[in-house]
């Protein structure tokens, strides 16, 4: 584990140079002690000089709890993010490192959001959180932070990326939140211990932000927003990108604007975004080894017992949302996830007249 330490701390060498080698089959000791000749004069001095005192102080923070470190090449690399070109050599994580193999939807939007976007951005967490999905965002004021706020409302986890060191909260305000996402989620940071926020780090963690999401949504930005890069970058990646629309009047919904009339598909609610990701949700769903998928929830959905209640209550007859909302005393909202859910796992199906059905087996 030193060695990599020191690989991922060695200024100016990044994924791009370090990842195709390591797929090839060379190990971080090779790298380290006996570069390719291929790489040049200065990238191979720089490989053979790390600096060991660094690496030794991340690895005892390491030592502390619920602190990781995993390399592209360790299994538990998120798969997803894995296959970026430039993907992080290796990620630290402060929380839970199997959420990170988990379904997510990225959240992203304006530091000075209008009340209303902040609090959609939070309905919609809270929403996706219900549904099963996990909520990643950048820790950022305004959407991020609300999106994060919402997602553990919803009692679901959320994943937080970090521009810093995980050792620091940028900004210092959400510091409490932070402590929040580490117990019941997930902080990730491609950068050290002890790394303060720099403007070119912003960038590189949009790029984590979208490669680890099946989809990313924009809630407010400007037309100059750094949520616009992320989506572009999402572009790159191929993930959905999904925009809210605004009031021509606001500033904060021009860069929506561009995005849907770019491509980006335009949703008034958190359920037009489950529809769109119901096929990658099922991919998930068929790739999750050791599991039928026609009999297992997404992780962090609703309990297996809601969804017999649910089940129960539908009968032999199709029969609409809202009288099932009548007969469960389930939220409207968690009614509508929960068929989604059901449907993709084909347990039920929808009829004419925005009606369901149990499906026999």
């Amino acid at each position: 584990m030193l060695a990599w330490l020191a690989l991922v701390r060695l200024p100016g060498i990044g994924p791009i140079t370090l990842n195709p080698l390591l797929r090839k089959g060379f190990s971080v000791e090779e790298l380290l002690h006996s570069p390719p000749r291929e790489l040049g004069e200065n990238i191979r001095r720089t490989l053979q000089n790390p600096d060991w005192k660094q690496a030794e102080a991340d690895l005892r923070w390491l030592e502390q709890e619920q602190h990781h470190f995993l390399p592209i090449t360790d299994p538990r690399y998120p798969a997803r993010l894995a296959e970026l070109t430039d993907a992080p050599t290796g990620i630290f994580i402060h929380g839970h490192p199997d959420l990170l193999q988990s379904p997510q939807i990225a959240m992203v939007g304006s530091r000075n959001p209008s009340r209303g976007g902040a609090q959609t951005a939070e309905d919609f967490a809270r929403h996706f959180a219900r549904s099963g999905l996990t909520v990643t965002s950048g820790l950022a004021m305004g959407i991020d932070t609300a999106s994060h706020r919402g997602a553990l409302a919803g009692n679901g986890p959320t994943i937080a990326v970090m521009a810093t060191g995980l050792d620091r909260v940028y900004p210092a305000s959400n510091r409490e939140l932070a402590h929040q996402i580490a117990e019941h989620g997930t902080l990730v940071s491609e950068f050290p211990p002890g790394t303060s926020p720099k403007k070119g780090h912003f960038p590189r963690r949009n790029r984590i932000i979208s490669g680890l999401s099946l989809g990313v949504l924009v809630v407010e930005a400007a037309l100059k927003s750094g949520s616009l890069i992320t989506a572009r970058l999402a572009g790159e990646q191929g993930r959905e990108i999904f925009a809210i629309p605004g009031s021509i009047h606001n500033p904060l919904a021009r860069g929506c604007h561009q995005l849907i009339r770019q491509g980006a598909k335009l949703v008034e609610t958190a359920n037009d975004v489950l529809e769109e990701l119901a096929p990658g949700l099922q991919s998930f769903l068929d790739d999750r080894p050791g599991e039928t998928p026609e009999k297992t929830p997404l992780a962090g959905a609703q309990p297996d017992h809601q969804y017999q209640a649910l089940m129960d209550a539908m009968g032999h007859d199709p029969v609409s949302p809202d009288t099932l909302v009548e007969r469960t005393g389930f939220a409207p909202e968690t009614v509508s996830s929960m068929l989604l859910l059901l449907e993709m796992e084909g347990r039920v199906s929808s009829e004419p007249g925005g009606l369901f059905a149990l499906i026999s087996t």
